[in-house]
């Protein structure tokens, strides 16, 4: 889906749409996982880790393969549909199997620090290989750098990589199914929103994944804006990526002496401050280095909330609350995009940085309050 993300949206920008429209491309990565998230995660709850991946991974496949067949703005809107949703529903899978795996606090923060590298190398590999099939394969297919054949390669690629995903967790092995009380079978996910820790972890949830929809999303209008290369534009990208993935590394190490609340503040005043400064970056080395620094800080953040969440969480509704949280931040997902999109039209892109910027900060309070 990462490399969807880069690559859709500079087809259509090539192709002459506006920045409006991007955002609605963008917006529809997220649309079905605000309307299945909860779903599958009751789905998930009832059945485990393989059902849902294996629905997963077909409807990613699929998605992927109808962009290489039909490489044009209304197909690349069906591509986002169905590949946000399949990403959707394996994440929720994936997440509530390895937060039942463990057996405290320290684990908790361990196992989603291991899981959360995953999308870090995603957001890497995807897309700079993108970046690198447009560029490159249509001048070796007889075309030009950057024609559409360069953009059917790079869907192709796409297609492959959820049969690696299935290759992986084919042979996993399902855990006990939850057993439920009385007062858990009559629960609903709703229920938790009484709770005040559920409500500020959700609310500084969707100001940081608001921070990545931004830079997924200005980043290549500024590089296009500067006449930047799609390699370059995914190196930029995929420069975060590879900072969230080595921060994620480290933080198993010393996941006993971190205190989510405190990582999650930090996160949320660093970032406040690469954003005032990211859009006055004009060369592709600084804003990588902008980006390098955002991955530092943004990377830490999701191990914490994960593991804040399966703690204030009961056990029969990991899978639902986990789908809760994942569709508060695509409803952002498919918001933000758009109204970013109006704002780059109408004030230009890098208002969009700063204003998001200084959200964060303020919400730096609320994340401080997540203390035990």
């Amino acid at each position: 889906m990462a490399g969807m993300r880069m690559a859709a949206p500079l087809l259509a920008l090539r192709d002459g749409y506006s920045a409006l429209s991007v955002g609605v491309l963008l917006a529809l990565f997220s649309l079905t996982q605000v309307f299945l998230a909860i779903p599958a995660g009751r789905y998930a709850d009832r059945h485990g880790l393989l059902k849902p991946m294996g629905l997963g991974v077909s409807s990613a496949m699929l998605g992927a393969g109808l962009a290489v067949l039909f490489p044009n703005f209304p197909m690349l809107c069906v591509s986002a549909l169905l590949m946000g949703g399949a990403t959707g529903v394996a994440i929720v899978a994936l997440q509530r199997h390895v937060g039942r795996a463990a057996q405290d606090a320290t684990e908790l923060k361990q196992v989603f620090s291991w899981l959360a590298i995953g999308p870090a190398v995603s957001n890497f590999l995807g897309p700079v290989a993108a970046g690198l099939l447009i560029d490159h394969a249509g001048v070796w297919l007889g075309g030009t750098a950057g024609d559409t054949n360069g953009f059917r390669a790079a869907f192709l690629f796409m297609v492959f990589m959820p049969l690696m995903t299935w290759f992986w967790v084919r042979h996993t092995q399902e855990l006990p199914p939850v057993v439920h009380s009385e007062q858990t079978r009559n629960a609903k996910v709703w229920h938790l929103l009484r709770e005040p820790q559920m409500r500020r972890l959700l609310l500084v949830n969707w100001l940081l994944s608001s921070c990545w929809d931004v830079h997924t999303f200005v980043v290549p209008m500024l590089g296009h804006e500067r006449g930047f290369s799609a390699s370059v534009i995914g190196t930029v990208l995929g420069s975060m990526a590879v900072a969230g993935a080595s921060v994620r590394v480290l933080m198993p190490l010393v996941a006993a002496h971190l205190r989510e609340w405190a990582v999650i503040t930090g996160a949320m005043v660093v970032t406040a401050v690469i954003f005032a400064i990211y859009p006055l970056m004009m060369s592709p080395w600084t804003m990588g280095l902008c980006s390098v620094l955002l991955g530092l800080s943004l990377g830490a953040v999701q191990p914490m909330i994960l593991s804040t969440l399966h703690q204030i969480t009961p056990h029969a509704l990991h899978g639902q609350a986990i789908g809760l949280r994942m569709m508060t931040i695509n409803l952002s997902s498919v918001l933000m995009p758009m109204l970013f999109g109006t704002a780059g039209l109408v004030l230009g892109v890098s208002v969009v940085f700063w204003t998001v910027g200084a959200m964060v900060g303020a919400g730096a309070r609320m994340a401080w309050k997540l203390r035990p």
